[in-house]
């Protein structure tokens, strides 16, 4: 059902070669999820969901579940930590 990919990749979601995905791509995937997602929750609709919203509320999520912010600035490939602080002021 799905193509067979690299097994020895350094890509959470990599692309058909096992390569990271584009910009373009991510928002591809996006724009057909979030249409299947509108079917059965019409709100969507209204909501502007971008991947830095996913990213974001990907952050505020872990926050509020406990997860230390230096754990927190390595998924979001933050290299200093204090970049992380910006979501804490949000």
């Amino acid at each position: 059902m799905f193509p067979q990919l690299p097994k020895n990749t350094d890509w959470v979601f990599p692309n058909a070669q096992g390569g990271r995905l584009s910009a373009d791509a991510v928002q591809h995937l996006l724009v057909k999820y979030l249409r299947i997602a509108c079917r059965s929750c019409p709100s969507l609709k209204q909501k502007r969901v971008t991947p830095h919203v996913l990213r974001h509320t990907l952050a505020m999520t872990l926050l509020q579940a406990g997860v230390d912010r230096s754990v927190i600035a390595l998924w979001l490939g933050h290299e200093p930590v204090e970049t992380t602080q910006i979501y804490l002021d949000a």
